[in-house]
């Protein structure tokens, strides 16, 4: 009976629909066959902030696709899976497909696995940068720099950080940095009565993921990264950097080694910063 069961759960029809507070489970799942450190609260941390398609079968959620749309001109796309069992039936191209119908004609970014290059670049995607992942347990004690202009987030900082934050990422993102905000602790570097500059740690995976980290200067993402690292000790800690900022080597020093890369693809245009402002480090890969 058990094998009839199995057999027929296999056959059942593959339905696509909207991703759905109940997925969550299934989906955290699905994460845990990728050996991705995913916790239930970041599911549902990216659900929440997002849109997302599941493949369903029987249900049980066998892939999905997330994106978050950013104005009428951008959405980043992420969290792609499809379980092993339904691979290489045209299941990811039909989520995928999906996906790209729902981002309305918008300019789509992401970051791709070695193993997603193909299926990206058959769907008219390009390269134009490498996300390094950084990560390990912080077991050398890091000292905040003595200089006074990075201090705590206020509430009333928050419109300053939400337009620092378009310019460096060259899309209107208010509500994800409101999101983030609200669930992290957030710093910024204030110079002349402006902010010139942000940081946010916050939970996530295996322990705390600092990003976005947004600033004028690499010199400034470094200052940044180091006050929120300076009360991380003995905590384990992931930060995803573009590799052209040169900040790779620098976060090795410190303990947290490199342990994969990422291409950073994009269908459409790219958006361009405005000014000095640039983004050294993701909030998630899937994210942006």
């Amino acid at each position: 009976m058990a094998l009839e069961y199995e057999r027929d759960t296999v056959s059942a029809p593959i339905e696509l629909m909207n991703f759905e507070t109940r997925h969550v489970p299934g989906a955290l799942r699905l994460s845990q066959e990728m050996a991705w450190p995913y916790r239930h609260e970041d599911w549902e941390f990216a659900a929440m902030v997002g849109q997302g398609l599941v493949l369903e079968r029987a249900g049980e959620v066998i892939g999905t696709a997330l994106w978050w749309n950013y104005g009428q001109t951008y959405a980043t796309a992420g969290m792609i899976i499809v379980t092993a069992s339904a691979q290489g039936g045209g299941y990811g191209s039909r989520l995928f497909n999906g996906l790209l119908e729902a981002t309305d004609g918008r300019d789509v970014l992401l970051n791709s696995t070695e193993e997603g290059l193909t299926l990206y670049k058959r769907r008219g995607f390009t390269a134009w940068g490498t996300v390094l992942q950084h990560q390990g347990p912080l077991t050398l004690p890091v000292t905040q720099s003595a200089r006074t202009d990075v201090r705590q987030a206020t509430v009333s900082d928050l419109a300053a950080i939400q337009a620092f934050d378009g310019r460096a990422t060259g899309m209107p993102r208010p509500s994800m940095v409101a999101a983030l905000a609200e669930v992290g602790n957030v710093l910024v570097i204030e110079r002349w009565g402006r902010v010139a500059g942000y940081v946010i740690a916050r939970r996530f995976g295996r322990g705390y993921v600092i990003g976005p980290v947004a600033a004028e200067s690499a010199q400034d993402a470094r200052l940044l990264i180091l006050a929120q690292l300076s009360s991380l000790h003995r905590q384990f800690v992931r930060i995803d950097v573009y590799a052209e900022h040169g900040l790779g080597d620098w976060l090795e020093s410190l303990g947290l080694e490199r342990v994969g890369y990422a291409t950073a693809m994009v269908k459409g245009r790219r958006p361009v910063s405005d000014g000095a402002a640039r983004m050294y480090a993701l909030a998630n890969q899937s994210f942006g």
